[in-house]
């Protein structure tokens, strides 16, 4: 079988930001993650995303096997570089960076 994996310069970095705001939303968070992955790599583009706090992902369709969530087989076929985390894992995006 033959696996297809993208592979850059890049290491696999993960960027922990912790915000003070109970009514933190996907939305807001989503849109902090973004500004964060884009202060590192003007082109870095969002793979998938995992929401601890209600259990949404992106894309929410199952891909892959094995039992493993599929936000993070998706991100990582796909060769993703860059993780934010956004309260300990209340929401996680993952980037790739060109």
């Amino acid at each position: 079988m033959a696996e297809l994996r993208a592979t850059n310069e890049y290491t696999l970095d993960t960027v922990t930001m912790n915000v003070a705001d109970a009514d933190l939303d996907l939305s807001t968070a989503r849109d902090m993650a973004k500004a964060k992955a884009r202060d590192i790599d003007s082109n870095a583009m969002m793979l998938s995303y995992h929401s601890g706090k209600t259990g949404e992902f992106w894309p929410t369709y199952d891909c892959g096997g094995g039992g493993r969530p599929p936000w993070i087989v998706f991100a990582e076929a796909r060769g993703y570089n860059l993780k934010i985390d956004i309260n300990n894992g209340e929401y996680e995006f993952f980037y790739l960076r060109f």
